[in-house]
């Protein structure tokens, strides 16, 4: 099995079966044995005499041969207890107290099996308008994002993969513009992604200038006019300054509903890939094209037998984890299985031209990626008619758009996911987005540095006798090779990166996909820094008419709210002023060579924490922390330590710090009545307070100073999405989610 040193950290910190102790007691083989004989024992309910080892061994060398994976959920779940196999989910939202509550009800067992959700609260009525049940007037659907949001919070605090949704308000609701602009503030409403859901008739207004109706969901009637433009340009603009919010072209995903009879499609999963109906679930799955290539004489090309076996095969395995799939609902288990929809897609799709030696922003690439993705809808659907002879058709299929002479076992066949943790795992390029970076620089804990190369890049380099460690550290600062002209032209024009890549030419690419594709194309648009909001206005026109049904954009830096300097530092002394909009890195003040202090043991629940806190003329500066002889939590306190140290002495107040410290509890504390502190942070807090009270007391301090002004273009911490939460590595915006390449992290699982 070819899975890189990376991917087998990442399976073991994410995937694989861990003990009481959270160390790992299953090995990737035995994670991929116990996948594919879940998934494979799925073929007994169709035909009691199925060869099911065979199939096993199908879907397991599929696996294990990194030629096709299954969504997130279940690779970690098959075969297990929970056994939720699902990526998302949509839920509805109506428009009553009891339902919005029962829809956050079901939002959080969803996030506790693992799952993420879609909303639309367009039918929640608008803000201000009367409720004849209780005389009050109706706080809005962005007051109740907040409250899906709280919910979510407090639900991940424990969940092994975090809650994400998706938010999405019709462009036509009254609270439109109050919608657009709720994201404007990164640490408010942090776990949506949010699109606005545009229709034709916005679109055409917007075009020709004119006018478009707000209307009243809950009385249907015309509220309000606004200018189309002036909207559209809100939308812009916020996307513009932070990413969000996304669209989707509502119209579009209803054109292609498959039974119409059902209802109207208002919502997706977070990554705004999968229409879904309410209740329905995505279950998907990616081909990674790399190893859908043949090479001869040196020369790579698809291998089409391949591709269209490796498709069947992942469509038999989708449809098999319909059934295997313990639904966190039993309305989320019937719906699903009235349409039994499938998403199958690909990985692998940049790494896939270089080896072809075809720059991913040429008309050959995209001609090529259409051809690809309908090849494998096309197979995709052979597999699913041969699957409907041996069990069934979907049971409304006679109710479905879908030509009724060939009955489909599956709703839908394909969709392009983001593939972010799948892809470090197959050690390819994600999804259909175009490499972020060919060259890394990965700090070890001992504190050296790994440099770390594309593959091919890599390879292609010393093929021609140009690789060196120098040069890669070098394409590492500049992130691109594009401008290194010591490099041949052919080189340069073929390793195109996410940000060499022009905008309109991502939507190009987005565009071949979609017209191959059953649901959607899960892409995001990378900008440069210096991007203009007329150049995001011209992507969205020409997704419109390119056929897209959904865009997310990100422009580089416009989320760089890290209060810490992660990347290059300054050296000592030296200043540095941010460009417009980008974030300046707070560098904590030198540890003084002289200061004073005061040492307090305070009786914890395990023992004796002593905690000793330093300071000189401008405040406290250091606090040190030891435990008695009778134990306690030393890495913990130490940590607890040393963080309220470097924020002491990077202008946060003591008063901010106390409060967040004070209060937590530590359950031996609990057991222990008459304690005078909660926990070892608690404890903490307290020795910082009374020892600030009593340097106020004797004059030296003014009472709970404010904080150092922070430096322009600063936010608050919670809400940034630029670096890792988990290692500090750089994020790489892709595939509508963000992830990390270093550890594995990714926003939307």
């Amino acid at each position: 099995m070819g899975v890189s040193e990376n991917a087998r950290l990442v399976l073991e910190k994410r995937y694989l079966i861990k003990d009481a102790d959270g160390k790992a007691i299953e090995s990737v083989d035995g994670m991929f044995q116990r996948v594919a004989g879940a998934i494979a024992a799925s073929d007994l309910l169709h035909d009691k005499n199925a060869d099911v080892e065979r199939t096993k061994k199908t879907f397991y060398d599929m696996m294990t041969n990194l030629e096709f994976l299954p969504n997130s959920p279940t690779l970690m779940n098959a075969g297990r207890p929970l056994g939720q196999l699902s990526a998302c989910f949509v839920l509805p939202v109506e428009d009553s107290m009891d339902e919005i509550f029962e829809a956050i009800k079901q939002a959080a067992l969803i996030h506790k099996s693992g799952g993420g959700t879609g909303f639309s609260f367009s039918r929640l009525r608008q803000k201000g308008s009367t409720v004849n049940s209780t005389g009050g007037v109706a706080s809005g659907p962005i007051s109740f994002m907040k409250v899906f949001n709280m919910a979510t919070e407090a639900v991940k605090q424990g969940g092994t993969r975090r809650g994400a949704n998706m938010g999405i308000l019709r462009v036509d609701h009254p609270d439109i513009l109050e919608f657009i602009d709720c994201k404007s503030n990164n640490s408010e409403i942090n776990n949506f992604n949010i699109s606005v859901g545009l229709t034709e008739k916005f679109m055409n207004a917007v075009e020709s200038g004119g006018d478009y109706e707000l209307v009243d969901p809950h009385t249907r009637k015309v509220v309000q006019k606004l200018r189309a433009r002036d909207v559209f340009e809100r939308i812009v603009d916020a996307a513009w300054r932070n990413g969000e919010p996304g669209i989707i072209f509502l119209d579009r995903l209803n054109r292609d509903n498959i039974v119409p009879s059902q209802g109207e499609i208002e919502s997706t999963n977070p990554c705004g890939e999968q229409p879904l109906l309410p209740y329905e679930s995505c279950n998907l799955g990616s081909i990674n094209l790399t190893k859908m290539l043949k090479e001869e004489d040196g020369v790579y090309s698809f291998d089409w037998k391949k591709l269209e076996r490796t498709a069947k095969d992942a469509v038999h395995f989708l449809d098999n984890v319909i059934d295997a799939n313990k639904y966190p609902l039993e309305n989320i288990d019937r719906v699903t299985k009235q349409t039994r929809k499938i998403g199958l897609g690909v990985m692998g799709w940049a790494d896939s031209l270089l080896r072809m030696g075809i720059p991913y922003n040429s008309q050959e690439a995209v001609a090529l990626g259409e051809k690809v993705m309908k090849f494998i809808t096309a197979c995709g659907r052979e597999e699913s008619a041969a699957l409907a002879v041996q069990r069934g058709a979907f049971p409304l299929f006679e109710e479905s758009i879908l030509p009724q002479d060939t009955p489909q076992r599956n709703g839908t066949i394909s969709t392009i996911a983001p593939t972010g943790t799948l892809s470090i795992i197959a050690g390819c390029s994600s999804g259909v987005e175009p490499v972020f970076g060919y060259v890394f620089i990965r700090n070890i804990m001992d504190g050296t540095e790994m440099v770390e190369v594309n593959p091919i890049l890599r390879e292609e380099l010393e093929k021609r006798g140009l690789y060196s460690e120098g040069l890669m550290r070098r394409i590492a600062k500049e992130g691109t090779i594009a401008h290194i002209e010591e490099l041949p032209e052919d080189l340069r024009r073929v390793f195109v990166s996410a940000h060499d890549i022009s905008p309109e030419d991502h939507i190009r690419m987005q565009a071949a996909f979609q017209r191959g594709t059953d649901n959607a194309v899960s892409k995001t648009v990378n900008f440069r820094h210096d991007a203009t909001r007329e150049e995001v206005a011209e992507v969205y026109s020409l997704a419109f008419h390119l056929g897209c049904k959904g865009v997310t954009i990100y422009r580089d830096g416009s989320r760089s709210e890290q209060v810490l300097n992660i990347g290059k530092v300054n050296k000592e002394g030296e200043g540095k002023e941010p460009q417009d909009g980008a974030a300046a890195p707070i560098v904590p003040r030198p540890r003084p060579d002289l200061v004073q202090g005061v040492t307090e043991r305070m009786q914890i629940g395990c023992g004796n924490l002593y905690v000793t806190v330093n300071y000189d003329d401008k405040g406290i500066c250091e606090v040190f922390t030891n435990t008695g002889k009778a134990g306690g939590c030393p890495s913990q306190s130490e940590a607890t330590a040393r963080l309220v140290s470097i924020s002491l002495r990077s202008g946060i107040d003591v008063k901010t710090i106390v409060n967040q410290l004070r209060g937590i509890r530590c359950p031996s504390t609990i057991r222990q009545p008459g304690l005078k502190c909660t926990s070892c942070p608690d404890a903490i807090a307290r020795v910082i307070e009374k020892v600030w009270n009593q340097q106020v007391e004797q004059g030296h301090w003014k009472e709970f100073a404010p904080p150092a002004p922070k430096p322009r273009g600063t936010v608050d911490i919670a809400g940034r999405m630029h670096f890792c939460p988990e290692c500090g590595a750089k994020l790489e915006h892709e595939g509508g989610c963000v992830t990390c390449r270093q550890c594995g992290y990714s926003h939307c699982s």
